[in-house]
């Protein structure tokens, strides 16, 4: 970690108080699950529907659904009713950033330094 990260982790951390940190880490927690995390992955650059997530996840609707409820309610993932049919999405820009950089740092080598200075 340089410095200037250093610096900017510290200031992040500064300005969360105890109920943030625990809010932080519930939605972590959330995302962590690979059923959720899948669900997440699948809604990331097109809405869709229960039955478009299920049917690409090969899950059962009440299943997905389950999964949407907390997603939806820890404010991951957004649902906006178009006619009959509510269609999920990443919540807001925030929640796109964060499996953007986490997806592209999975991909990244695995340093030999890892741990290190470096």
């Amino acid at each position: 970690m340089n410095i200037i990260t250093y610096v900017c982790y510290l200031e992040i951390m500064r300005t969360l108080d105890e109920g943030e940190i625990l809010a932080l880490a519930e939605m972590f927690r959330l995302m962590g699950e690979p059923n959720r995390l899948a669900i997440i992955l699948a809604v990331r650059d097109v809405a869709k529907s229960v039955g478009q997530i299920a049917a690409e996840l090969g899950q059962s609707p009440s299943l997905v659904s389950h999964h949407l409820r907390l997603l939806r309610a820890s404010r991951i993932l957004k649902a906006p009713r178009q006619g009959k049919h509510v269609y999920y999405s990443a919540a807001d820009q925030n929640v796109e950033r964060v499996i953007a950089d986490m997806t592209e740092h999975v991909g990244e080598p695995v340093s030999h330094h890892a741990g290190g200075d470096g």
